[in-house]
């Protein structure tokens, strides 16, 4: 029936503060910039993977009313409307050390699991993000 699944969506306050953090930290790139009069369409992808996008979207119109939108940025805002994204990387510990380095805030450091070594962070608008080094197969 699905073949794929295209596009992913998370909530943001600030569409140029999420680039800044998903592009100029989180080593992501833009796919789509566009104003469309009523939003803009903003969408990022992990280098070389444009077939998988999230969308950065700021609660308002013409999806949600004002009144709503504004109780979503007020949860938002206190970190209880947050999505999630899970990413995978060669090498969870290096990866890391590259983002604090870059003064990303972690809420959970490197930690082994049955599943392979991952961590935790959240973006500036309360995302939860991990991000994990799968285990080789056979370990």
């Amino acid at each position: 029936m699905f073949t794929a699944i295209t596009h992913s969506q998370i909530y943001v306050l600030d569409q140029d503060e999420a680039l800044d953090f998903y592009v100029g930290k989180l080593d992501l790139e833009v796919h789509t910039d566009v104003p469309l009069g009523f939003m803009r369409w903003l969408t990022v992808n992990v280098p070389g993977h444009p077939d998988r996008q999230i969308l950065l979207e700021k609660p308002g119109p013409p999806a949600l009313s004002e009144e709503t939108a504004q109780q979503v940025r007020e949860l938002l805002t206190k970190g209880a409307m947050g999505g999630h994204l899970i990413f995978t990387t060669d090498d969870c510990r290096k990866t890391y050390e590259k983002l604090l380095g870059r003064g990303v805030e972690f809420t959970e450091e490197p930690t082994e699991r049955p599943y392979g070594i991952d961590c935790g962070l959240r973006d500036p608008f309360g995302n939860s993000i991990r991000f994990t080094q799968p285990k080789e197969q056979g370990s």
